[in-house]
């Protein structure tokens, strides 16, 4: 009985071969084993599959991988973490760290990639707070900003600084302060003013139609609300933020009804510890 059942097998295995070739067909082995049939897919038809399964896998990785670099490509808008006084940190729609003014507040546990400092007093020039520093950090100082009396202009790629005026005080010697403008990959604008009183070169200014702007008014050391109100009518960005509003020795670094004061349009009040997304 299992030789006939294995010559039974060997000839339709014969016919299914003669009669299958040249066909696109999927080939079926038939096994008769006690009276049972099972068809199987052969080697080729499996391969086959595999293939058709990769090439799907392969569409699907390709369509993911689309999808991760778009929303690579696709930035943010750069963000400032004000940590009070005149300090503030700023992250770059690409991710890029800069601290400016460092004196006080928390937040400087991240590495820095490029430090700005305005001028040389002790409340402005905190740069040990700062914990580390990537490989290829930058410090700008008015050092550096001002040659030979010219304002300086680096464009570091992440982002353009523009040194500006600052000073025309008894505190602030204008060949010795600086302030600053920067410009975003975004095309985002911010102004710091500095320590300063009112510039020549404030009304310049208006026709960069600014995004965002930071305004000292103190009144101690530099100008005072009035005047800062003043200067920010005259600048003209989209908004206006005060800071550097009270005496270093304010262990704050802000106080909110002075804040207030601050009566121009478009007004933004940062306090410590808050951020501020520059869209």
């Amino acid at each position: 009985m299992k030789k006939l059942s294995k010559i039974l097998v060997l000839s339709m295995l014969m016919l299914i071969f003669v009669t299958s070739c040249g066909e696109k067909e999927e080939a079926v082995t038939v096994a008769i084993t006690e009276g049972t049939v099972t068809e199987a897919v052969t080697e080729e038809t499996a391969t086959e599959a595999e293939t058709t399964e990769a090439v799907t896998e392969e569409v699907v990785d390709s369509d993911t991988e689309g999808v991760t670099e778009s929303e690579e490509d696709s930035m943010g808008a750069a963000v400032i973490y004000y940590q009070g006084h005149a300090s503030m940190r700023i992250t770059t729609p690409e991710g890029k760290t800069i601290y400016v003014d460092p004196f006080m507040g928390d937040g400087y546990d991240v590495p820095a990639d490029l430090i700005l400092i305005t001028h040389g007093h002790s409340d402005h020039t905190r740069t040990d707070l700062i914990k580390s520093k990537n490989s290829e950090c930058e410090t700008i100082t008015w050092k550096e900003a001002i040659v030979d009396g010219e304002h300086q202009t680096f464009d570091l790629g992440y982002v353009k600084v523009e040194a500006v005026e600052a000073g025309y005080n008894k505190n602030h010697d204008v060949s010795n302060c600086v302030g600053y403008i920067l410009t975003f990959t975004d095309g985002k604008t911010l102004y710091l003013s500095g320590d300063t009183s009112t510039t020549p070169q404030m009304k310049e200014l208006a026709d960069r139609k600014l995004d965002y702007a930071f305004f000292c008014c103190d009144g101690v050391y530099n100008m005072d609300m009035a005047e800062a109100i003043e200067c920010a009518k005259t600048v003209g960005a989209k908004h206006s933020i005060p800071y550097h509003m009270v005496p270093s020795s304010n262990s704050a670094g802000f106080d909110q009804a002075v804040a207030e004061s601050f009566d121009v349009p478009d007004r933004i009040i940062l306090a410590p510890g808050e951020t501020l997304e520059l869209n």
